[in-house]
């Protein structure tokens, strides 16, 4: 396809304004929903990886737009009545489809990689951490759109109706969904008991992504596979739909789909911990003695290692040799509703933690310590208040010999509920003999560290308060 016929394709075909649709929706969306992916280290625009996965996320109603754009452009010969006039045409029925899907291809990719690059240049200012790794997320992504639009314009071709693009589209949202809910996803009870569900297989046909919860978190060599093929099938038999003019001929045109589904589903993994996995490189620990980050936030080791220096410190005049001796951000990537998992020797945090991300100096070697003494057991994926947080209090106010709310609450409503509930256990406390207080303190960490157990009944004798 040359210059020329690109243009003239361009003036007569929908392809523009699918290109324009794309980008447009997909950057309204994003700038004027106030949503997740604006928060925290996984912000669309604070990291690479991060930044292909949200923009793959909008596949879930961008994809069923390609579809429904695609078949209107099939539908253009039907509506002008020319069908059965280029049939009689000497040029090859290929040429003319190569030309029609060449040039909505290039739209839409186009515009997709507009999206990515809308997104790239606020990366680039926001972080040091360069990688490729992020590159087969998007062109995965592209990819997902060019096939679902080839595929609408065989389906519009083959059934040639004023109710074929909605149909299509509203099928492919429905496909969509559908592989985010009931049909992709399997129910498991973790070991917390919580009943939870995992993503399976099939919703990786899906060209859309979970929500990011991890900035470490990209999709393993084997999905990239396993979609590739899929969505090649997909768009070799929209293009065969395209030339097909018997009935014979469009049945056989939907063998490549078929056989791309059970490629992919041969290739995609049934692991979950297979599908969204660590990013090993952007996990490799960048370290000022003691205190470790991860590359990916190497930036802000600087600011960390004073107070994280501090706080060892500190916990080693107070727990003597039980003290941990690091500090470092925490690389484990669990399911929601799993238990989390911690360290008597190593401090694990998070810069998604509100106290870690905002505390500075001081306040930063607090939340530290009380990382370290009460690191806590709520499930992944949950919150909550309670007796952990006032464990949490008293712990850091036993090493620092202050009983100070922690930079986590600063509203006036929780200080008082949580002098309320911290201030008699602390006065029982420093009342008893050194070796006493020490039991207590140790007991504390053994059920907080295990989560067996109340972390706050420990410390306040096993009396509940």
């Amino acid at each position: 396809m040359n210059i020329r016929v690109l243009c003239i394709e361009l003036r007569r075909s929908v392809a523009p304004w699918a290109g324009a649709l794309v980008l447009t929706s997909a950057l309204a969306f994003l700038y004027l929903v106030d949503a997740s992916w604006w928060r925290g280290t996984t912000a669309w625009t604070a990291q690479w990886t991060s930044m292909a996965l949200w923009t793959r996320s909008l596949l879930f109603y961008l994809w069923p737009l390609a579809v429904g754009l695609g078949a209107l452009q099939g539908l253009r010969d039907h509506r002008s009545k020319t069908s059965e006039l280029l049939r009689s045409t000497p040029r090859p029925a290929r040429h003319r489809a190569a030309a029609l899907a060449g040039t909505t291809a290039i739209t839409l990719a186009s515009a997709f990689a507009l999206l990515v690059l809308v997104g790239a240049v606020q990366v680039i200012a926001h972080t040091e951490y360069t990688h490729l790794g992020w590159l087969p997320i998007s062109l995965v992504g592209a990819l997902s759109l060019v096939a679902g639009a080839v595929l609408g314009m065989g389906a519009g071709r083959a059934l040639p109706s004023a109710l074929t693009p909605p149909a299509l589209a509203m099928c492919a949202f429905t496909f969509t969904a559908l592989m985010h809910m009931s049909f992709g996803r399997t129910e498991t009870t973790t070991e917390a008991g919580v009943a939870s569900t995992e993503p399976n297989r099939v919703s990786l046909l899906s060209p859309a992504v979970e929500e990011v919860r991890s900035v470490l978190v990209t999709l393993s060599a084997s999905v990239h596979a396993g979609q590739t093929v899929w969505l090649l099938g997909m768009a070799a038999t929209g293009f065969a739909l395209l030339v097909a003019t018997t009935r014979r001929a469009r049945l056989l045109a939907l063998t490549p789909v078929l056989a791309g589904t059970v490629l992919a589903l041969l290739v995609l993994p049934s692991d979950p911990r297979r599908m969204y996995v660590v990013d090993e490189a952007a996990a490799e620990p960048v370290c000022d003695g003691p205190v470790c980050v991860t590359t990916t936030h190497r930036t802000r080791l600087a600011d960390l290692a004073g107070p994280g220096k501090e706080a060892l410190r500190l916990l080693h005049g107070a727990l003597g040799d039980r003290a941990p001796v690091s500090v470092r951000e925490n690389t484990a990537v669990l399911p929601d509703g799993t238990m989390p998992q911690w360290s008597s020797e190593t401090v694990l945090f998070d810069f998604d933690d509100g106290t870690i991300a905002t505390a500075k100096g001081e306040e930063l070697t607090r939340a530290l310590i009380a990382e370290a003494m009460v690191p806590g057991c709520t499930p992944v994926g949950w919150s909550s208040w309670g007796n952990e947080d006032f464990a949490q209090a008293v712990a850091v106010g036993w090493v620092l010999g202050d009983l100070r709310p922690l930079p986590a609450t600063e509203s006036a409503d929780l200080r008082s509920e949580v002098e309320a509930g911290t201030r008699p256990v602390w006065k029982e406390l420093k009342a008893l003999p050194r070796a006493e207080q020490l039991s207590r303190i140790n007991a504390m960490r053994a059920a907080a560290l295990s989560c067996e157990g109340d972390a706050f009944d420990a410390l306040s004798g096993g009396a509940s308060r």
